[in-house]
């Protein structure tokens, strides 16, 4: 049937597929067993054909490329469910990794992640980032295309130096603020953020997979390292999220999702985010139910997630609270009040009272309905519960299906290239021509070559002339560059 035992409480507890799409939050306080939940969950899903994203925070979570032991203590918890046909079996998984060390390298372009969401993993300020975005827009007018951070840093420069004729098309545009801009970038660079943006960029599809014998494959993003920026870390999941919501086509109410997006310490996709990106965050969960995705938060408290999106969350699985703080106490009362009652039981009494492994429980029935809390004694995973060897890693990523695509980098002709031929272009002509007129000799050539070709202060009229003329063939071209799929998400146009 289409559905996953989850665990069993007064009676045996489901988390039906149809319903899977209307998206989950799992909470409770460490060590609780969040990350088990995760896993029978992930491994569910993924029996049932489904292909399933996770960020793996802690390391734990790639114990689903392994079977588990059958341990007494397990067995002993699968007779007390009443589960029949229990085996330990690994499941198919894909390893991931922004920096390319535990898993195939993700990227991006800078084009398509775009200037909102770039301003925001460099902590640019208002102005700023209004800098930036006009930086974007002259690059789509001049036809240049943002691959990577040598893209950008080359069009900052090229910016600095035309800031003067930019600022008349385009508000006034500062040398402090485009250095301010170039600074925020060498410091991103120096954490190890350039090898997210290039090509091939993480094509869609591949996270979509299943495997020969039809089971979802579970791609794993190995976030240990990348938790320790969690501007980079938040920014790159809400871009993959827009992504899917751009691109995945209506799908209605389907029998099963065709991806679940689990996002382990949720609250770092909230934490100091402007309250624009909350609504938009907030509009995408609830409109890509309908694409046939679901997303998973789980976090210690249910408050870490904003009100607007906490109430598109229809399956809760909550795990113990301690009521030591008065931050506890409260988080307790929130989380008894997100669940469905039930008249059986004292949900603020039982959250301080469950044991590792056990949770309060409450999915979506037929029609959508949400059961009654249970408490619940939760299944067991299959897979693998503690982390896999490096050496086990490295057999599974080796023999991955997107290996070949992804771990060879690619460097094409982009605004790098484009402007360094362009300022070499210019450098050739002036020393085939010699020294300018009027750099000495009589007066009126003096005059004329002031006009024609500039001095040091100003422009002469040959290099606005072809200035412009190049702005003007190349604005075309600009104007169908995909500014990338996030663009939609955070208000922006595409040109």
């Amino acid at each position: 049937m289409n559905r996953i035992l989850v665990g069993k409480g007064e009676k045996p507890v489901y988390l039906l597929l149809k319903y899977a799409n209307r998206h989950g939050l799992i909470t409770g306080a460490t060590g609780t067993g969040k990350t088990v939940s995760l896993l029978v969950l992930a491994e569910g899903f993924s029996r049932h054909g489904v292909p399933v994203f996770i960020a793996d925070v802690k390391g734990d979570v790639a114990g689903l490329a392994m079977p588990g032991t059958s341990s007494e203590k397990i067995m002993r918890r699968v007779a007390e469910i009443g589960w029949q046909g229990y085996t330990p079996e690994a499941n198919p998984v894909v390893f991931w990794d922004l920096f390319g060390q535990a898993g195939h390298r993700v990227r991006a372009t800078v084009t398509e992640l775009g200037p909102t969401l770039l301003a925001r993993i460099l902590e640019l300020n208002d102005t700023q980032s209004a800098v930036l975005e006009v930086a974007f827009h002259v690059a789509d007018s001049e036809g240049l295309l943002l691959l990577d951070l040598k893209d950008l840093r080359a069009l900052l420069g090229y910016v600095a130096e035309n800031r003067k004729e930019i600022s008349q098309h385009y508000g006034l545009v500062s040398a402090q603020s485009v250095a301010a801009v170039q600074r925020a970038l060498l410091s991103l660079e120096r954490e190890g953020a350039s090898v997210f943006f290039g090509e091939p960029a993480l094509d869609l599809m591949d996270l979509m997979r299943t495997d020969l014998s039809g089971r979802g494959v579970i791609h794993v993003l190995a976030a240990h390292q990348l938790m320790q920026k969690p501007r980079l870390y938040s920014s790159f999941l809400l871009y993959l999220l827009s992504e899917l919501f751009e691109n995945l086509p209506e799908v209605g109410d389907a029998d099963k999702p065709k991806l679940v997006f689990f996002f382990d310490e949720a609250h770092l996709l909230f934490d100091d985010a402007p309250p624009a990106l909350r609504r938009r965050v907030e509009q995408v969960v609830r409109l890509i139910r309908s694409k046939g995705v679901g997303v998973y938060f789980c976090s210690q408290y249910p408050d870490d997630i904003p009100v607007d999106i906490l109430g598109q969350l229809g399956n809760r699985i909550q795990h113990a609270l301690r009521a030591v703080t008065p931050r506890d106490q409260q988080a307790v009362r929130a989380a008894a009040e997100t669940l469905a009652p039930n008249p059986r039981l004292d949900v603020v009494q039982v959250l301080s009272l469950l044991g590792v492994g056990e949770a309060l429980v409450s999915t979506l029935e037929e029609r959508g309905v949400p059961m009654p809390v249970e408490r619940t004694l939760m299944c067991p995973p299959r897979c693998r519960i503690w982390p896999i060897t490096s050496e086990e890693r490295t057999a599974v990523v080796a023999r991955s299906p997107v290996g070949a695509k992804y771990d060879r980098a690619v460097d094409r002709e982009s605004a790098y290239e484009r402007l360094s031929r362009r300022a070499a272009d210019f450098m050739a002509s002036k020393d085939s021509t010699g020294e300018r007129p009027g750099r000495g000799g009589a007066e009126e050539g003096g005059r004329l070559g002031q006009v024609l070709w500039g001095g040091k202060r100003r422009q002469g009229l040959v290099e606005t002339m072809a200035k412009q003329a190049a702005r003007t063939i190349g604005s075309e071209i600009g104007r169908r560059i995909l500014r990338g799929v996030l663009g939609g998400i955070l208000g922006t146009t595409r040109r």
